[in-house]
């Protein structure tokens, strides 16, 4: 066979056709891993230094009654200078806090000195004066620095609250909730040698009431715990007690357990049936007494609910 001849001024210097198509192979495998390589350290090569920011970013959560309020900020800190009147202007919005806007968020409606918010999250932004603060929620989440591009109607709420003096200097701003009870909380808002707080009141009452028309009222059979949990609910709330006490007895009829018992004992204690209270009561304290292991706090709290029932039957 006639091999084909070579093309004129090609010199092979000894070396065969598979030697040129190999070494062609490692060049381009060589410059594919060179692109590789530059690649990957390009993010490296380009990454951010991170270091610790001088107002860290912080969140904090309440329930308050069956509503979660959380609250996310940034923290500054003092270092020497004069707060409230110089750092923060006084008469100037402010976002409360430093960086990003403070926001607030209702996971239900809820209702703030008096002002009615509807579930959503919103800024919180502050305009602080010596005598009083107005705080303002509005629909802005992104103002940041920027107050001056603040936009009014753009306002959720708008109230005062009057600032007062710590006792002691908070160094770095905090938020934090204070004063919880079953249906309401305080925001505090603390910094240097001053605080300022407000009050939110939670939409407890409807929506516990409608859990109770639905899984007890309106039940055929409504479970222990059910029942038990309404008349806690009546008494805790001043409610109608021979209500409480029928769901209560009702309750207990089947399976008493040593705390609905001692509940009995107080309904009765409150509807001055002083007897029935002594008798509940030491029932009570006979069951915490045979529970595994024996209850002796429900124990005590039961003796003195009985000291105070043959004081009140005399």
């Amino acid at each position: 066979m006639i091999k084909p001849a070579r093309p004129a001024g090609f010199v092979t210097f000894g070396y065969s056709n598979s030697f040129f198509r190999m070494k062609n192979v490692a060049i381009h495998v060589t410059a594919a891993l060179a692109v590789a390589a530059t690649v990957l350290a390009a993010p490296a090569a380009h990454a951010q230094i991170t270091t610790p920011q001088p107002s860290p970013k912080s969140t904090v959560m309440q329930r308050v009654g069956l509503t979660d309020v959380t609250i996310t900020y940034s923290r500054p800190s003092v270092k020497g200078r004069t707060i409230f009147g110089t750092v923060v202007p006084f008469g100037k919005r402010w976002r409360t806090g430093a960086n990003a806007t403070t926001s607030i968020k209702f996971s239900d409606d809820v209702t703030i000195e008096g002002k009615k918010v509807q579930a959503g999250e919103y800024g919180l932004y502050t305009v602080p004066n010596a005598a009083e603060w107005t705080v303002v929620l509005n629909k802005s989440l992104k103002q940041g620095a920027d107050v001056d591009g603040f936009k009014d109607d753009q306002d959720v709420a708008r109230f005062s609250i009057k600032p007062y003096k710590l006792a002691n200097k908070v160094e770095t701003f905090t938020i934090s909730f204070a004063e919880v009870t079953p249906a309401t909380a305080n925001v505090d808002l603390l910094w240097d040698m001053t605080g300022a707080k407000f009050k939110i009141v939670a939409d407890v009452d409807s929506k516990v009431m409608a859990q109770i028309d639905e899984k007890v009222v309106k039940n055929a059979s409504p479970a222990a715990g059910d029942l038990a949990a309404a008349a806690v609910y009546y008494y805790d709330n001043n409610k109608d007690p021979k209500q409480a006490l029928a769901w209560i007895q009702k309750a207990n009829a089947t399976d008493p357990k040593f705390w609905n018992v001692n509940t009995e004992a107080k309904i009765r204690l409150k509807m001055k049936d002083y007897k029935g209270a002594i008798t509940a009561a030491e029932q009570s304290k006979k069951l915490a007494l045979a529970a595994t292991p024996a209850n002796s706090e429900y124990a005590k709290m039961d003796d003195e609910l009985i000291a105070e029932a043959k004081k009140g039957g005399k």
